[in-house]
């Protein structure tokens, strides 16, 4: 039998470990798991250490989203701690001036004390038309932003805002490397994913037949990063 190997799951925007909760038993039979916290910092670099300081010696790492972003720089600051990499619904790119106009709106809400308006107006963004009326899955996305909370929200766009350009490293990411992105993935499209792969030679490069930002909990990323 295969040595354990422990897994670290990072969540995107303003999920909460519920976002992996249908992944965990199965992910469990092959090592620990541990939900990463990406909650308390405002930039990548530091929320990126916080993570490392509390991982095992060497884990497989897995991103979805902002968790990718979150990946890359771990990958920068760490290589040698990760043996395996799962880059999920994300891209390497930095943030374009028009992604961090958009998001001055949800920001502007939370500032204003309306941070609960946050997950429905996101929600139709980031899931296919055929689950917009599903209300178990929009009151998921609800649980997670309300678990993330008004001020871990406002940090974790001040990191997606700045993060870098993840593209000049991802050559020298060498263990392998699953890239997986949704179809109809409108945040983070199949060609951001390709751009990935490509650079990483990346062993596995994956698209479902998803119409949606994410797979892990039938629900999109809860917010746009």
């Amino acid at each position: 039998m295969a040595e354990a190997l422990p897994i670290v799951l990072v969540p995107g925007l303003t999920c909460s470990a519920r976002l992996y909760a249908g992944q965990i038993p199965a992910l469990w039979r092959f090592g620990p798991v541990m939900v990463a916290d990406h909650t308390r910092d405002d930039s990548m670099a530091a929320i990126a250490r916080r993570i490392l300081a509390a991982a095992p010696p060497r884990f497989a790492l897995a991103g979805l989203s902002m968790g990718g972003y979150i990946a890359f720089e771990i990958m920068r600051q760490a290589p040698e701690h990760v043996a395996k990499l799962a880059l999920l619904d994300t891209g390497a790119r930095a943030e374009t001036p028009e992604q961090t106009e958009r998001r001055k709106a949800p920001i502007a809400l939370a500032k204003s004390g309306r941070y609960a308006q946050v997950p429905d107006i996101a929600f139709p963004l980031y899931v296919h038309r055929s689950r917009h009326n599903d209300t178990a899955l929009k009151q998921l996305v609800r649980m997670m932003a309300q678990e993330t909370g008004v001020e871990a929200f406002l940090r974790q766009q001040q990191a997606i805002i700045s993060r870098p350009d993840s593209r000049p490293g991802l050559a020298a990411i060498k263990c392998p490397t699953l890239v997986l992105v949704g179809d109809g993935d409108e945040a983070t499209p199949p060609e951001l994913a390709r751009e990935i792969a490509a650079a990483i030679a990346a062993r596995h490069n994956r698209r479902l037949r998803a119409p949606f930002h994410a797979r892990t909990a039938g629900a999109s990323d809860c917010g746009p990063g």
